[in-house]
């Protein structure tokens, strides 16, 4: 089933090059992204349509994917508070439908090793066990969801280069003998006979937790429980303006005007500067390029000994993350252009489909059925945030996963409907809940508005470093 046969008739075309940091919202109605989740989901659920005419709500989500269905899941399971959820274009339209499926015990772009340096070991074994627990939340969800076709098994990082296997090994003594996770270091022979027949593999650390899962069919067992409960999910309708008045907040979208006592921004990768202005300039939005093969054949799994179906990234800061789906084909994912303007380069892709040759040499030439691209939401300190900005006002906001999202949502989700509902928990006296997102910085030293407009020449500079630093021996 192709993405254009089941977009509704109130939605529009997918726009390939959009640009969180130049176009002012999503869209309006915009169709799926052609990603291989989107073609082998099924019809997307019922939801309650764009919102036509001025409405009241006591809690209004914007954004439905993982995190916006998330909260509004456990605002009604566990608070009783029934959210109507603001999507500019369709359900699970944005992060949700473009990643790789791999949910992971993490969040942000962190290691726990650089936890302890920026933090100490007090704190970081306390935001250790928010982490856990928040991927203890997000296998929970998969369990209620089993259609998602959940792949279970832990996590292969592994070595692309001789000299990242110390990292490795100090990495995996930080996870054993600080935070207490069975975490092993595998030595080349190990991963190719056990595991799959990476030719950059130089070894590898394995970690115990680690889920791999269909994120749309995920997405959508979220939204089907959620509006059992009695949540209203309204595509097609974006937030185009929001102001506050007398506490209450006032969201404007093309159907007509929303109010609310509170508000949870839950946008990711695609939250716009316009949208409100304790986001903007906070996130930077970063591209993932994906593509996924046909099926391989008995001979292709022999030659790529491809035996394992757990999650895998590589150890390049512009790192590769693949997997074997359950029908045998390959997922492949990488950082892509800089702007949206020119993410339909073919040279972006070309790169990937290089990457995935160089590591599975027999499988030169397969057929990719799928490719895509999709913006991650990196915060500026490379950790999210799940907080309320301002005390006096009813916003909140949880964004920030730096590409960790998809476990990490699940619980970002029950967080934020906490700090709607109120309540008071020891655990937002942690980093990532007790402070704001971060404007960015000129050599980690001042941080400011002002340098917004510079980031993507930074990270044009940082990609060729990072690929320089990444390819060398």
């Amino acid at each position: 089933m192709k993405a254009e046969d089941i977009r509704p008739s109130h939605l529009s075309s997918y726009d390939p090059q959009y640009d969180p940091l130049v176009a002012p919202n999503p869209g309006h109605g915009a169709g799926y992204a052609p990603t291989y989740w989107v073609g082998t989901a099924g019809r997307p659920p019922d939801d309650d349509g764009p919102v036509c005419g001025d409405m009241e709500a006591d809690v209004v989500i914007v954004g439905s994917g993982f995190t916006g269905l998330s909260t509004a899941l456990f605002l009604a399971r566990e608070h009783g508070i029934r959210a109507v959820v603001l999507e500019a274009n369709q359900t699970a339209w944005g992060c949700t439908s473009r990643n790789g499926g791999q949910g992971q015990n993490a969040s942000g772009r962190l290691y726990r090793s650089q936890w302890i340096e920026r933090w100490g070991k007090d704190v970081a074994l306390k935001l250790d066990a928010e982490i856990r627990e928040g991927f203890d939340t997000f296998k929970k969800l998969v369990s209620e969801f089993p259609e998602c076709e959940p792949q279970p098994g832990g996590h292969l990082y592994i070595a692309h280069r001789d000299r990242k296997m110390e990292f490795l090994r100090n990495e995996t003594r930080v996870m054993r003998d600080v935070f207490g996770y069975d975490a092993r270091v595998l030595s080349i022979d190990e991963v190719k006979r056990n595991y799959v027949d990476d030719a950059d593999c130089r070894g590898a650390m394995h970690e115990p937790d680690g889920i791999g899962v269909h994120p749309l069919k995920l997405a959508f067992g979220y939204l089907r429980k959620a509006r059992e409960l009695g949540v209203k999910v309204h595509p097609a309708s974006p937030v185009i303006g929001m102001e506050t008045r007398n506490g209450m907040h006032y969201l404007k979208t093309p159907g007509g005007i929303v109010k609310a006592r509170a508000v949870g921004f839950a946008t990711g990768g695609y939250t716009s500067n316009q949208l409100h202005p304790q986001l903007r300039s906070k996130i930077m939005p970063i591209l993932s390029n994906s593509l996924v093969t046909r099926p391989l054949t008995e001979e292709e799994l022999d030659a790529t000994n491809f035996k394992t179906t757990q999650v895998i990234t590589d150890t390049r800061t512009l790192r590769f993350y693949y997997r074997k789906l359950p029908d045998n084909r390959v997922q492949i994912g990488s950082r892509s252009s800089i702007t949206g303007a020119d993410a339909p380069n073919p040279v972006h892709m070309a790169k990937l489909v290089e990457g995935l040759h160089h590591k599975f040499p027999a499988l030169k030439g397969i057929q990719v059925d799928y490719s895509w691209w999709g913006w991650v939401d990196v915060s500026h300190d490379m950790m999210p945030r799940v907080t309320q900005p301002d005390p006096k006002e009813s916003i909140f906001y949880a964004v920030g996963y730096g590409g960790n999202g998809v476990s990490f949502s699940a619980h970002a989700g029950r967080r934020m409907a906490q700090r709607i509902a109120g309540q008071t928990l020891k655990e937002f006296e942690l980093p990532i809940y007790n402070s704001q997102l971060e404007y960015p910085n000129a050599f980690n030293m001042v941080r400011s508005e002002a340098f917004a407009p510079f980031r993507r020449m930074g990270q044009r500079f940082l990609y060729h470093w990072y690929h320089f630093n990444d390819e060398k021996n």
